[in-house]
């Protein structure tokens, strides 16, 4: 039996700091953790996820460095800061589904504003060929900004997977090459708990 076309997930934000790779390296991790062949692509300059890669120990759910020709269950695309036009164009002919992380900071939700308008205008995602899905990051609702980037996200015509906010559990996976998914669940079952909205979404993809 053939295998089935390799799913793919791009991670995107044009704006630098928006947790790009805090999420692209956790949804990699989670799908690992439930046996899924999983291939990481890091566009972005700063190469952080190909720093993780490199830390990531072999005794984990393994996560391959994407190589052209493979053809793994799912490839997840850390995407470089500044993608629009012709780049922007280009990897959406890659990609099955896209998530868009967006920070509290006005300048942040601004320019998630312009991409999400020039994502939507895009033709695979006009014909429902690719799903589109947006995530808070580092959120606070007891705060002004908090708050206001849930009604921002709430405003867009696009599904709010996950409110995640700011924990240590993230930092501290990041240096020894892990995900949430990889620590004990103790450590994690917070933060693991904002994860159910999205892993259900991914999921759905799986079947």
């Amino acid at each position: 039996m053939n295998k089935q076309r390799m799913k793919t997930l791009l991670v995107a934000n044009p704006k630098g700091g928006s947790g790009k790779t805090t999420l692209a390296t956790n949804v990699a991790g989670y799908l690992a953790s439930i046996g899924q062949q999983v291939a990481l692509m890091d566009m972005d300059r700063q190469q952080s996820a190909s720093t993780w890669l490199e830390l990531r120990e072999e005794g984990l759910p393994p996560i391959a460095r994407f190589q052209t020709g493979t053809n793994p269950d799912w490839l997840v695309i850390d995407s470089p800061a500044g993608l629009h036009g012709k780049m922007l164009e280009r990897a959406l002919k890659l990609a099955t589904q896209v998530v868009v992380p967006v920070s509290p900071s006005l300048f942040d939700m601004a320019a998630s504003q312009d991409f999400l308008d020039a994502l939507q205008a895009e033709r695979g995602v006009r014909k429902g060929k690719i799903f589109v899905g947006v995530v808070g990051m580092r959120i606070d609702p007891r705060t002004r900004m908090g708050l206001t980037l849930q009604e921002f996200l709430e405003k867009q015509d696009l599904p709010v997977l996950a409110y995640l906010r700011y924990a240590q559990s993230y930092v501290n996976a990041a240096f020894e090459g892990r995900s949430l998914f990889d620590l004990p669940h103790h450590l994690a079952s917070r933060e693991l708990e904002q994860w159910d909205y999205l892993i259900n979404w991914l999921n759905q993809e799986i079947v």
